[in-house]
C-alpha cells in the first residue's frame, strides 16, 4: 500500500497492510537533530526538513496549517489577527495578548483575508511534494481558541458566554467564516484530510461545562464537519485533556477520527476502542509527557506494542504521539516509537501480541492516578 491509501483507509476504519504512522508536529530540535542539521528558524527550511524528515521515516501523513504574517515588536510577533505571540526558549510561540478589549471592538472586529495569495503557500508546497504519496492533512481551528487567543485570555472568553452570550457567539461567527473559507480553500488545493486543533480538556476535564460547550462551541465544530464532509474528505478532530464528558457531543457531530487521546489525562484506549472503535478512527495515545520525553527507547516499544495490541485490531487505528513531537522529546524515543509501529503494526496483528499485551498496562506506572 501506498502511505497515502494506507493512512486513509484507517482513517476511514478499514484495515490497511500496518499501523499508519503520523504526527501532528514535528518540532526542532527533534527535526534538526535526527537530520544532523543546525535548527533553523525560517518556515521556508522547517519546511523543507520537514519534508526531509517525512521522507527518512516513511511516514504515511503530513500536516501543515495556513501561512500568517508576522511583524515584530521587542520579543514578540503580531499575526495578521492582531494578537500577540511570544517564543519560549524553544521558539515557539503562545499567545500574550489580544487586540480586542471592549464590546464596541468584538462588533468593529474584522479577522484577515481568508482569501490571501500568500495563505496557503506553504501547504501548496506539500501538496506538490506529496500529492498521491503521502496523506495531506490541513490544520485548522475552529472557534474556541481564536476567540480566546482575540480578547487576551480564556477567562475573558468564559465570562463573555455569562455575561454577553450574544457577542460570544457574533465573536465566534465571524472566527468561524474565516475558519471555513481557509478549511474550504485547503481541501480545494488538494488537501487529502482536515483536522481541527481546538483544546478543550486538561486532565481534570473539559474546561467549560458541557452544557455551555454544546451552546457556544459544538455548532462551530458541526459546521465545519459538515463542510468538509460536503467536499468528500474526513474530519479528525484534535482535543488534548480527559474529554469523555464531551465525546459523545463530538462522535454525534459526525467526527471522523479523534486525536490525540492523551493517557497524561487518564484517557484509556482500551475503553474508548471498545466504546467507539465501530465509530471512529482513534489517533495517537504514545504519550510524549513522560515516556517519550523521559523513559528509554526499550519503554517505547512497549508501550508501542501493548497500544497496537489494544487499538488496531480490526483497523482504524494510526499511531502518533499524544499530543505532539515537541522539544523535550528524546530523538532517540521518537525513532524507537517509528520502527517499533512498522515492526509489530503489520496486519493481521499477531496474536500472540494480541493476547500478551492487550493486558497490560505500562501507564499504570507513569500515571498511577489514571492507570492502576
Amino acid at each position: 500500500m501506498k502511505p497515502r491509501d494506507r493512512f486513509l483507509t484507517a482513517l476511514n476504519k478499514g484495515i490497511p497492510d500496518r499501523v499508519p504512522i503520523w504526527e501532528l508536529i514535528i518540532d526542532e530540535p527533534v527535526l534538526s537533530t535526527i537530520l544532523r542539521k543546525e535548527p533553523t528558524k525560517t518556515t521556508s527550511e522547517k519546511l523543507r526538513r520537514y519534508c526531509e524528515l517525512v521522507d527518512f521515516l516513511n511516514m504515511d501523513g503530513v500536516t501543515w496549517g495556513e501561512d500568517q504574517l508576522m511583524k515584530k515588536s521587542g520579543d514578540t510577533l503580531i499575526d495578521e489577527w492582531g494578537i500577540v505571540w511570544r517564543p519560549n526558549v524553544s521558539g515557539i510561540l503562545y499567545p500574550v495578548k489580544g487586540p480586542i478589549k471592549s464590546i464596541e471592538d468584538i462588533k468593529s472586529y474584522s479577522p484577515p483575508d481568508p482569501d490571501a495569495s500568500h495563505r496557503l503557500e506553504s501547504l501548496g508546497e506539500l501538496i506538490d511534494r506529496f500529492r498521491g504519496e503521502r496523506a495531506v492533512v490541513f490544520l485548522g481551528h475552529e472557534v474556541f481558541e481564536f476567540s480566546h487567543y482575540l480578547l487576551g485570555g480564556m477567562d475573558k472568553l468564559f465570562r463573555l458566554y455569562y455575561f454577553n452570550p450574544e457577542l460570544a457567539i457574533q465573536l465566534a461567527e465571524k472566527v468561524s467564516e474565516y475558519k471555513l473559507r481557509v478549511i474550504e480553500r485547503a481541501i480545494k488545493l488538494g488537501a487529502d484530510a482536515v483536522v481541527c486543533g481546538d483544546d478543550y480538556a486538561n486532565d481534570k476535564g473539559p474546561l467549560i461545562a458541557p452544557k455551555l460547550f454544546n451552546k457556544f462551541l459544538l455548532p462551530y465544530i458541526r459546521k465545519a464537519v459538515d463542510l468538509v464532509h460536503r467536499l468528500g474528505k474526513p474530519y479528525i478532530k484534535h482535543t488534548d485533556g480527559d474529554i469523555r464528558l464531551i465525546l459523545k457531543g463530538l462522535i454525534d457531530a459526525g467526527i471522523d477520527a479523534l486525536h490525540p487521546i492523551e493517557p497524561a489525562a487518564g484517557m484509556d484506549i482500551a475503553e474508548l476502542k471498545r466504546l467507539y472503535g465501530d465509530k471512529i478512527c482513534l489517533i495517537g495515545n504514545i504519550d510524549c509527557g513522560k515516556l517519550l520525553s523521559e523513559c528509554s527507547p526499550k519503554d517505547v516499544v512497549e508501550v508501542v506494542k501493548e497500544t497496537i495490541a489494544k487499538a488496531a485490531p480490526g483497523g482504524g487505528y494510526i499511531l502518533s504521539s499524544s499530543n505532539s513531537i515537541h522539544p523535550a522529546v528524546k530523538p532517540e524515543n521518537f525513532l524507537a516509537m517509528v520502527n517499533a509501529a512498522k515492526k509489530y503494526g503489520v496486519y493481521p496483528i499477531s496474536e500472540s501480541l494480541i493476547a500478551e499485551y492487550s493486558r497490560r498496562n505500562f501507564y499504570s506506572k507513569l500515571y498511577p492516578r489514571f492507570f492502576s
